[in-house]
């Protein structure tokens, strides 16, 4: 029998998902899963009892959460035999939505055991996760305009949340207001980049933005590379023809904006930078060193859904 832990969120999503946990728990157990169920009572617990998981000997951690809960989860598993399972409870879910599972709502009320039938007949999958001054991140890390949106509205109340990509949305345009850019000094190989940038991304999926655009389309999280986006700006003028050409596919090849693959990456300012590691703010002292851990991460993906 495979054994894991559960570890649940209670602050993650719209709503409290852990009355609805017992019948993924139950189908974990039906298909041969020994599950031990822990709840977090703070934020770096999450790693703490990931950490715990790991030198009890687990087959697997489930994490019952959201994109932050998933990365902080993720970077304690990172290099170890360790898999990785997510059960979506939180506001966007991306990672979910990265790898095909079906987020927790009010519509989907039996999405959580659905996941959990999906991984426990799954495989393991290596996939990468991007580091940066000793961080590692699953997903993204950014800087700019969304590092400071996450620096200010993290953490939420549930009632914000219940807006999801509304309140977000709003707050974006709000803190666009007076924003005026960041200077980087970018360098990857020969490559060098030195400009005024909205934001710039490090990313290792394709969805952005609480999943709702598809910032990096050719992004893969096993192809042992991250994508970088630097998008030119410094104002609120700048920034809504940016998020235009971005929900319409646009940006790709659009003027002002820089991307490149690549394993490493070095990133320069003169001054400490605001930062957010899978939605989960920070602020780091420049330079920032990027580089791809390929191959570190072992995550349950999900059995292809019938039909």
């Amino acid at each position: 029998m495979r054994s894991a832990w559960l570890i649940y969120n209670p602050a993650a999503g719209r709503f409290p998902a852990g009355w609805l946990l017992s019948r993924a728990v139950g189908v974990l157990a039906e298909a041969g899963w020994e599950v031990d169920v822990r709840e977090t009572q703070y934020g770096e617990h999450l790693g703490e009892l990931a950490l715990e998981a790991v030198q009890a000997g687990c087959n697997a951690v489930f994490v019952a959460g959201g994109d932050g809960s998933v990365g902080r989860v993720a970077s304690v598993l990172s290099g170890t035999d360790v898999a990785l399972g997510v059960l979506p409870t939180g506001t966007a879910n991306v990672w979910a939505k990265e790898i095909g599972i079906e987020r927790l709502d009010w519509i989907h009320l039996f999405a959580l055991e659905k996941a959990a039938n999906r991984l426990a007949r799954g495989e393991v999958r290596k996939v990468d996760m991007g580091r940066a001054n000793g961080q590692e991140f699953l997903m993204w890390a950014g800087i700019g305009l969304d590092a400071q949106i996450v620096g200010s509205i993290e953490p939420r109340q549930r009632w914000e949340k219940a807006f999801g990509t509304v309140h977000y949305g709003l707050l974006a345009l709000w803190k666009s207001i007076g924003w005026e850019g960041v200077d980087l000094r970018v360098q990857t190989g020969d490559q060098v980049w030195e400009d005024r940038y909205l934001v710039a991304i490090a990313s290792n999926i394709r969805k952005y933005a609480g999943g709702v655009v598809e910032l990096s389309p050719d992004a893969k999280f096993d192809d042992g590379k991250l994508d970088f986006w630097l998008i030119g700006g410094s104002s609120l003028r700048d920034a809504v023809p940016r998020v235009i050409q971005i929900l319409l596919g646009a940006h790709t090849d659009a003027p002002d904006v820089v991307h490149f693959q690549a394993e490493q990456a070095i990133f320069e300012s003169s001054t400490d930078i605001h930062m957010h590691f899978d939605g989960e703010p920070e602020v780091l002292k420049s330079p920032l060193h990027f580089q791809t851990m390929a191959s570190t991460l072992n995550v349950l993906m999900p059995i292809t859904e019938a039909g």
